[in-house]
């Protein structure tokens, strides 16, 4: 299998595009989970509790059940303990190579023609329609990035930029307690927000213009010291896996207490994607980062990595959906990771600058992932305020922001040239009106 010539990152025969499991469900053309991802994530069924498994066509591995089944090596049998229980924290603290041989025996017990005993194996899938996706673990802290220069040229209304974004990846401190699994109801938040835009009167009420985030998010699996910096290198070296965010926003209550940055306009919910997408599974979609324009300044030297520039960006193709409560629905955005002004590692390596210490189980989000075009704007914000257009559903119906009922649902699917694309699972919460006291 013939790789890139610059790839640092190694491919290996779990990344073949010729591989095919002996699960059909996992051959199908344009699943989220071929044999070429195995996404770690935690699951419940009905005669057992939360456990770790992974995702493979339209089944999930029972990692508890394999553990104890004999068909692993002690290569991979310690990550495979890590995983069995209710949280995938201690999974993430595992040593790069016991995951990276649990992964690599997983694909080698279920391809076709592999070494596995079906029979046996077979006994430990559950179909993912009977069980219920929990949380993969709770994050120890989440920090939201804004680093889409797309997305705050047209949140600044076309005016001039500061510089702080475009010499730094700029971010804020988010809620870790409201991190919450996919499916999760998005209840409309109260606050206080002016009553017309731009105007001086304001009042307490549930948010008016509730707002998504098509979002991309990183797992981390070590921490650093405090008072110890990291480099891009380094910084590359903590990132576990990935998964989808939607950091839900409430526009008015965020504008109106927008002195410090975001606060309860933020804070009361973020939905994540149930499966942790390793970066192993995603090296084949590894691509150069996004370039510096003459007009840009260029990447600090703290931030600056010659593979980090090679490799640092990584092709996934992102979208959104909005669905009203009859069921009408429109593609709303369109987007790829590829486009956002700083990489992962960037990121990770900038927010341990100061000296803040990380830990395992962080959870970094991208922020808003809009391009340039006009179908990569990820967030309504960006579609219908400040003068524009209005969504228009398949019924013909139209939104400037969510109304109670309306389900938003992101997609991501990782591509490129002489691979089989992988995908991150669903993303996807539902509006509830507003509770009051």
């Amino acid at each position: 299998m013939q790789r890139p010539a610059h790839m640092t990152i190694e491919l290996n025969e779990t990344h073949d595009p010729a591989r095919r499991s002996w699960l059909d469900s996992a051959n199908v053309q344009g699943a989220d989970f071929p044999i070429q991802n195995l996404p770690f994530g935690v699951f419940t069924t009905g005669s057992g509790g939360a456990r770790g498994g992974v995702a493979l066509g339209d089944r999930i591995v029972d990692l508890a059940a394999l553990a104890q089944s004999g068909a692993l090596t002690d290569a991979a049998l310690e990550a495979a303990h890590a995983a069995s229980g209710d949280t995938l924290a201690p999974l993430l603290a595992c040593a790069p190579p016991a995951v990276s041989a649990l992964r690599g025996e997983l694909s080698e017990l279920f391809r076709e023609g592999g070494a596995g005993d079906r029979t046996l194996l077979e006994g430990m899938l559950v179909p993912i329609a009977d069980a219920t996706l929990e949380m993969p673990l709770k994050p120890t802290a989440f920090t939201d990035f804004c680093t889409s220069i797309e997305h705050i040229r047209r949140m600044a209304g076309g005016g001039p930029l500061k510089p702080g974004p475009l010499a730094l990846p700029v971010a804020y401190n988010g809620r870790a307690s409201s991190v919450r699994g996919s499916g999760t109801p998005v209840v409309r938040p109260c606050g206080q927000f002016t009553v017309a835009p731009g105007g001086d009167d304001y009042r307490f009420g549930p948010e008016p213009m509730l707002d998504f985030e098509l979002e991309f998010g990183a797992w981390l699996r070590a921490g650093t010291e405090l008072g110890v910096p990291i480099d891009v290198a380094q910084a590359e070296t903590l990132l576990f896996g990935c998964c989808l965010v939607n950091d839900w926003s409430a526009r008015g209550i965020q504008f109106f207490e927008s002195m410090l940055g975001p606060h309860l306009g933020k804070s009361f919910l973020t939905t994540i994607s149930p499966w942790i997408v390793t970066m192993d599974a995603l090296a084949p979609f590894r691509i150069a980062a996004r370039g510096r324009g003459d007009a840009e300044p260029p990447v600090p030297a703290y931030l600056l990595d010659d593979t980090d520039r090679a490799l640092g960006g990584i092709n996934i193709e992102l979208a959104a959906e909005l669905t009203s409560a009859s069921g009408a629905s429109a593609t709303i955005a369109e987007t790829n990771l590829a486009e956002l002004f700083w990489t992962l590692a960037q990121m990770v390596a900038h927010q341990a600058s100061n000296g803040a210490p990380l830990e395992a189980g962080d959870l970094i989000a991208t922020g808003t992932v809009s391009g340039a075009a006009d179908k990569a704007r990820a967030c309504l914000a960006e579609i219908s305020l400040r003068g524009g257009e209005e969504i228009v559903l398949s019924d013909g119906s139209t939104r400037r922001m969510l109304e109670d009922g309306d389900t938003l649902a992101l997609r991501g699917r990782a591509v490129a040239d002489g691979y089989v694309p992988i995908g991150f699972g669903p993303c996807t919460g539902t509006i509830q009106p507003a509770r009051f006291q």
